[in-house]
């Protein structure tokens, strides 16, 4: 049964795990132009980030990702322990999301075109809940 869950894991460790370190890797050899226009995004949701120069913040959220891409991709990684990891990344974007204006309707969580790229981070919350949600229900039986 145990092995079966390992398998079932694999494809979206996978997919996610490439997905998040290929972002990574794009982040830290981002351009000056780039790394303004995701710092002046992140600190529209997060102002306590403007303390942090755009470089910096890039550099360290690429790191960031490669960090988790790298933990869903290697097997000797606990599920769970990426899938905690994947949560509470997905969990930031979605933030994102929910505070920079125009990503949404008005008056609705429903995604505008701008907003549509933010809000499919919902699945990579998704996957890393059922992550953890699978390691806790599997130590129960």
């Amino acid at each position: 049964m145990a092995r079966n869950r390992a398998l079932s894991h694999l494809p979206p460790r996978l997919i996610t795990g490439a997905y998040i370190l290929n972002a990574g890797l794009a982040k830290l050899r981002a351009d000056e132009e780039t790394a303004k226009r995701l710092h002046g995004m992140a600190t529209t949701a997060y102002p306590s980030l403007g303390r942090l120069d755009a470089q910096t913040f890039t550099r360290l959220l690429g790191a960031g990702e490669l960090t988790l891409g790298s933990s869903l991709l290697l097997p000797v990684v606990p599920t769970a322990l990426a899938g905690l990891g994947l949560a509470g990344f997905s969990a930031g974007l979605l933030g994102l999301y929910l505070r920079i204006p125009g990503m949404r309707q008005k008056g609705s969580v429903r995604p505008t075109a701008q907003g549509t790229p933010l809000a499919k981070d919902a699945w990579l919350l998704g996957i890393g809940l059922s992550f953890v949600i699978d390691a806790i229900l599997s130590r129960q039986q």
